[in-house]
């Protein structure tokens, strides 16, 4: 759903699954990974079922320090038949929503649920209404309404919140109705009576869930748009239950599904509040978004406007966070092997599943490679441009993991490389990181002598010995783009400090990922092992951006040195 631009997506709160705890299934870290990783503002659901007061408080705290900044405070339905008041804590939303101004203050924006009949447990409709009208009183920020099935409901509601005072917005509670089953389940937990007329219609194809799917879309589209119409929403919030092609379909019809290709920055931006002016990072962790956001949670500051000195401890320090973010696939392992090989035979075998990966072709398994320990996301855009290079270095043993072509003032909009606001051009310098063999990078340093003046390189093993020609703390900056009324953005940049911190997270992936799929000391774990301790990881930048890309000689340069008859290191060093 995040591809359609919501204002806001839902994570809802169930006592009985742990929602609180650092667990992967937990609705505190499924909200802050939506926030954090995949830059989406996010309303996190609280109940007061079975918590205490000191509980909550400790919720709300981790909340705020992960980022989050939207609660939509509820009661919540009992566990069993019957609500039982926990010890120490709240029996009603009003004293979540006191409790959370009186602890928080304006930190929190706080949502509330409002009950276009009335809520099932209260005396009355206006009984419910002056309750509502306390939650605001209170400090709730907006209202999100219980599911309906008749735009004339939702005008009545709001019309009476009007009436007694209410004045922050009212989102109506779209439910889609999307097989016979699910209807049923829901009527029986909000205590709503279904209308006549839509029992009518779907009683005779109850058992036809195709037909009911259809049948929902067309009742929720025409809801909508009466809804639109009435001019009393602010926008529309849809109950999905976590399948979103019936939303997807029935946004579509209404003209508000708008998918916009073009990015705000070359990577995905954080919606966490001290993130919010972010916009440099390194580019080494172009595939490994999660990890840098993890490794970086701690700073206290964000780049804006340039990179800058990263020793300063202004920016923190990028500490050994890696090992936490090292196993980034959901992938089984017998997923993982069928991709990158159940049994490797050679480093060639290796060369083979980077271009597999790259090609996008079946490997001899029959088995399409997705991924790779280092690139953990699709193959960026930009790939494309370069695919047969990348395609004829990789089958040689330049192993590539990150690398983008040079752009020299191409629109904003270009559906490839575009990013940024509208009327932009962005630039790039060439920049190739890849994985490869002492052999290859003796002759890789003498060809680039000849590209001393060009081509900025840092050379590095696993134990840290680092050969390069780059200033010791100056970063280079390799995309920037120029807009409209703005300075200069110079959103990723190569950084010689960063960049030894990297190389223990990219080095380490060969065994924490790789080589751990295959027994203790076997051929296979052997080969990935051999290629960790001996191989080198190698960056690249061109920074004639306006020229042809000569990284790509550079390598084919250094193939040929490889491919002339053995020489003496004299004669080598004469060549």
């Amino acid at each position: 759903m995040g591809a359609g631009g919501p204002l806001f997506i839902d994570v809802t709160w169930h006592p009985a699954g742990d929602p609180g705890s650092d667990k992967a299934t937990s609705s505190m870290t499924i909200a802050s990974i939506a926030v954090n990783y995949c830059g989406l503002e996010t309303v996190l659901h609280m109940t007061c079922c079975c918590q205490s007061q000191e509980k909550i408080t400790c919720h709300l705290h981790k909340a705020k320090r992960l980022g989050l900044k939207n609660i939509l405070a509820l009661r919540g339905d009992p566990v069993g038949d019957q609500w039982k008041e926990e010890e120490g804590g709240f029996c009603y939303a009003l004293d979540l929503v006191k409790h959370i101004r009186s602890e928080f203050g304006d930190y929190f924006d706080i949502g509330v649920a409002g009950y276009p009949k009335g809520h099932p447990d209260a005396g009355s409709f206006e009984s419910d209404l002056k309750f509502l009208k306390e939650k605001v009183s209170a400090g709730a920020d907006f209202i999100i309404t219980q599911l309906f099935f008749e735009a004339d409901t939702f005008c009545h509601f709001v019309k009476a919140c009007s009436e007694i005072g209410i004045t922050c917005p009212i989102l109506p509670g779209i439910f889609l109705i999307q097989n016979y089953h699910s209807l049923q389940q829901l009527v029986k937990l909000s205590k709503l009576e279904v209308p006549q007329q839509i029992k009518d219609k779907i009683e005779p194809i109850k058992d036809n869930d195709a037909a009911i799917f259809n049948y929902g879309i067309d009742q929720a589209v025409s809801l909508c748009q009466k809804l639109l119409a009435s001019g009393l929403v602010p926008g529309l919030h849809f109950y999905t239950l976590n399948r979103t092609m019936a939303a997807i379909q029935v946004l579509k019809r209404l003209g508000m599904w708008t998918e916009d290709p073009r990015r705000f920055l070359p990577w995905a931006v954080s919606a966490h509040p001290k993130r919010w002016e972010e916009d440099v990072r390194p580019i080494f962790w172009a595939s490994r978004p999660k990890s840098y956001i993890y490794r970086t949670q701690e700073w206290d500051e964000f780049p804006k406007g340039r990179w800058g000195n990263c020793s300063s401890p202004a920016f923190g320090e990028l500490k050994d966070y890696y090992v936490f973010y090292l196993k980034s696939t959901s992938l089984k392992e017998e997923e993982l092997l069928k991709m990158w090989g159940e049994e490797l035979s050679s480093e060639e075998s290796v060369f083979e599943v980077f271009t597999h990966y790259l090609s996008g072709e079946p490997n001899q398994n029959g088995c399409q490679v997705t991924c790779l320990p280092w690139n953990d996301k699709p193959l960026a855009p930009g790939t494309s441009l370069m695919k047969e290079k990348l395609l004829r270095v990789n089958r040689r043993g330049v192993l590539t993991i990150n690398s983008q072509p040079n752009i020299n003032g191409q629109p904003s909009s270009h559906p490839v490389v575009g990013w940024g606001p509208s009327g932009g051009y962005v630039f790039q310098k060439a920049y190739l990181e890849f994985f490869t063999s002492p052999r290859t990078v003796k002759a890789l340093l003498q060809v680039l002598k000849k590209y001393e003046l060009r081509v900025n390189y840092h050379v590095v093993d696993v134990k840290g010995e680092n050969i390069t020609n780059a200033p010791e703390l100056q970063p280079n900056a390799v995309t920037w783009g120029i807009f409209p009324g703005r300075e200069i953005i110079q959103p990723t940049v190569v950084d010689p400090v960063s960049f030894m911190f990297w190389k223990d997270e990219a080095f380490a992936l060969w065994i924490k990922q790789w080589a751990k799929l295959y027994d203790k000391e076997s051929p296979s774990q052997e080969i990935i092992q051999y290629i960790h301790d001996n191989y080198f990881l190698v960056n690249l930048v061109d920074n004639d951006f306006p020229l042809d890309n000569c990284l790509w000689q550079v390598i084919e340069d250094t193939f040929e040195l490889l491919d002339r008859p053995p020489q003496t290191d004299r004669e080598m060093e004469a060549t």
